[in-house]
């Protein structure tokens, strides 16, 4: 059965969800979700969801999807221990900090992979399982055939989504919103500067970052058949009537094994859509009809004023339930009510007394146990057992009916038995007291000068398949090789072959920027080192990579200093201190959109730069599989910083060259040691010095 998860951004939206046929619903709880900006749930309303849902036989997730500091773990697994004590049915994260920390406090709690860990190829999906989460939620940007050959082959339930807000970017990997305004979309607050207006040749005249929101209204049957697990409404962010004009058209398809009608499509546009809806990702038909922006759409209050019906006059009979009536001369009359989970409830009244006139019948009895109106239950069938000649009252029966359903109700709402745990963040390590030493990537081969190398980096990082095109840097200097952090299954073959031909060039160390590629740099046989991707945030998610393997990691650059300072670094790490900083990463081709659909090679031309309302122009380069990175107006520059830097614990320092030429690379990496002048007409400090919410 595929399973129908709504969203609930409060109580009141969590019980349109529940009335209106969601199989489960997730839910935040406290400031540990990706939706910081939703109502959210306190300690006391979070219990009372957790029973409102089981009574009614809906399942909860709570969301612990964001990145945390070491300050507010702790927080973290209070918040997890009390929501397992409570029989919260799963938990998604993002952190690996966080998952380490669960097996402490809350060992028993299913953990789903958030879409925040970029899950989207079946060796991520296989390093989820081997981390112990049972669900993978993929990203959105997957199609029906990469969707397909990963349910065909994961060892874990696969949840994706089927309806909602589209992020242009890979959802774990922006960072526009955190560098730009400093709230940041790992840490629940994403300001969404994709739905501004953008445009080319410096006018902000267009939206070519605002995605039409994804509706997959059409291919339910073939996604059942695929073997999705979980099907996915987005909308936490939503009024409750939202939730329950989706839930309600969704389940209904769900239930009868069809697909929406025309009639619900319209419910669902008038509902929220922006210039309609589309499956571009799903079919593979990406391109500018996937865009849209929010216009003024004809009024929904008589839609919605429907749909608040449906949840706040009575109540969905959601619960099936099997009555046993013993109606026995000389015996106490005994009514009970089991549900499909085996739960029993019942009810024991006065012995029957001898008909005067009409006898009670067994078609009596179902009548006035059938009476479920008002509860969550539905009376299924009727079992009697009867002896003729005999009476008995319907009030009777309906205080024995109302009671076995009290009884059944309690036993639902009782929390699963489940060990409890205390985290112990663990031993502290000293910090790195030696200058951090200097690594550097670069983009192209030819920013790989002799001069350059001459300067003795540590490691320089160099795209695999850059490095796989020029066989001649064989032997150059200390060379690694940089990973993609989106490749999809049928990229697979080649990226492997190129990793072969890498690893004969001599190359033994592996950039990896999504846990997706970590087995093909391991088996290839090379050194695993962490890239931003990552999202290396807290000491846990050092060690937890450490014990994967990991030899450095590349902290996240929204970051502070003092935090930095603070880790407990169990591993050599590695922080960024110049560049280009990526913003988003992008699987519909902006380059490609801006031509009219056509490449012609867009990538390689210089005058790519998206250009804001004011005036701020972001370089929108290459990345693997002809997807976009858009990166940073403005470098990140620290040069003059360095005081700041060396002394917070870090094995090395990377310069991230991306435009920069040959020449330009070479005077920024000698001002870094302090053998030039050189400095960027305009730069950033970064997030280094500012608060990130």
């Amino acid at each position: 059965m595929l399973e129908l998860l709504s969203p609930a951004g409060s109580m009141e939206a969590l019980r349109a969800a529940v009335q209106n046929g969601a199989d489960a619903v997730y839910l935040g709880y406290g400031n540990f979700n990706a939706r910081r900006n939703a109502k959210n749930f306190s300690e006391e309303e979070f219990a009372q969801a957790v029973s409102y849902c089981h009574l009614r036989g809906c399942r909860l997730y709570l969301t612990l999807n964001t990145l945390v500091t070491d300050r507010e773990m702790e927080g973290a697994a209070q918040c997890a221990a009390q929501a397992s004590a409570l029989g919260v049915d799963a938990v998604l994260v993002q952190d690996l900090g966080i998952l380490r920390m669960l097996r402490q406090a809350a060992p028993d709690l299913p953990v789903h992979a958030s879409t925040q860990m970029t899950v989207h190829n079946l060796d991520g999906v296989k390093q989820m399982a081997d981390l112990g989460m049972t669900r993978a939620v993929l990203s959105r940007e997957l199609s029906r055939d990469a969707i397909e050959f990963i349910c065909q082959r994961s060892p874990i339930e696969i949840e994706v989504f089927g309806h909602g807000a589209l992020c242009m970017c890979y959802s774990g990997q922006c960072f526009f919103s955190s560098v730009l305004g400093g709230r940041s979309g790992n840490r629940g607050l994403c300001a969404q500067p994709c739905r501004l207006r953008y445009g080319w040749n410096g006018r902000a005249d267009g939206n070519p970052l605002s995605l039409k929101d994804m509706s997959l209204a059409g291919h339910l049957r073939e996604l059942r058949k695929m073997g999705v697990a979980c099907l996915k409404l987005e909308g936490r962010m939503k009024r409750p009537e939202y939730v329950a004009v989706v839930t309600r058209v969704y389940a209904a398809a769900l239930r009868e094994n069809r697909e929406p009608t025309p009639e619900e499509v319209e419910a669902l546009r008038r509902a929220f859509s922006r210039q309609g809806f589309t499956d571009g990702y799903y079919t593979g038909h990406t391109g500018p009809e996937m865009f849209g922006i929010r216009e003024e759409e004809p009024d929904p209050r008589d839609l919605f004023a429907q749909a608040r019906q449906t949840y706040e006059d009575g109540e969905a009979q959601r619960v099936p339930v099997t009555f046993y009536a013993v109606v026995r001369r000389g015996e106490p009359v005994q009514v009970a009510a089991r549900d499909e989970q085996g739960h029993v409830g019942a009810a024991a009244g006065d012995p029957p007394q001898e008909a005067r006139t009409r006898s009670l019948t067994p078609e009596g009895v179902e009548k006035q146990l059938a009476r479920t109106g008002g509860t969550p239950y539905r009376c299924a069938a009727v079992r009697t057992k009867l002896d003729g000649g005999l009476s008995l009252s319907a009030a009777a029966l309906n205080h024995l009916r109302r009671t076995a359903l009290e009884d059944l109700s309690a036993q639902r709402v009782l929390p699963p038995a489940r060990r409890s745990g205390e985290f112990h963040p663990g031993v502290r390590y000293e910090n790195w007291r030696e200058a951090p030493a200097l690594t550097l990537s670069v983009r192209r081969a030819e920013q790989l000068t002799p001069e350059l190398l001459a300067l003795e980096p540590a490691l320089v990082y160099v795209p695999l398949e850059e490095l796989a095109a020029h066989p001649e840097l064989a032997g150059a200097g200390p060379l690694a090789a940089v990973l993609p952090r989106v490749a999809w299954d049928r990229e697979w073959e080649e990226m492997l072959r190129q990793l072969r031909q890498v690893r004969d060039m001599g190359i033994s160390d592996a950039l990896v920027g999504n846990l997706g590629m970590v087995s093909a740099a391991r088996e290839a046989g090379f050194r695993l080192r962490g890239d931003f991707g990552l999202e290396v945030y807290n000491t846990q998610a050092l060690k937890e990579l450490r014990s994967m393997g990991f030899s450095s990691l590349t902290l996240s650059f929204e970051l502070k200093f003092p935090q930095i300072r603070d880790l407990s670094k169990n591993i050599d790490c590695e922080l960024i201190t110049y560049g280009r900083l990526p913003l988003m990463i992008t699987e519909n081709c902006i380059l490609k959109n801006r031509t009219g659909g056509v490449c012609r090679r867009a990538c390689e031309k210089g005058d790519n730069l998206l250009t804001d309302r004011k005036g701020a122009r972001f370089p929108v380069v290459r990345a693997g599989g002809c997807r976009n990175e858009i990166l940073n107006c403005k470098p990140l520059f620290l040069a003059d910083k360095a005081q700041d830097y060396r002394r917070i614990g870090l094995w090395a320092q990377r310069l991230m060259f991306t435009l920069e030429s040959p020449q330009e690379c070479l005077h920024i990496a000698r001002r870094y040691l302090g053998g030039d002048d050189w400095s960027p007409r305009d730069y950033t400090r970064g997030l280094y010095y500012r608060d990130v919410e």
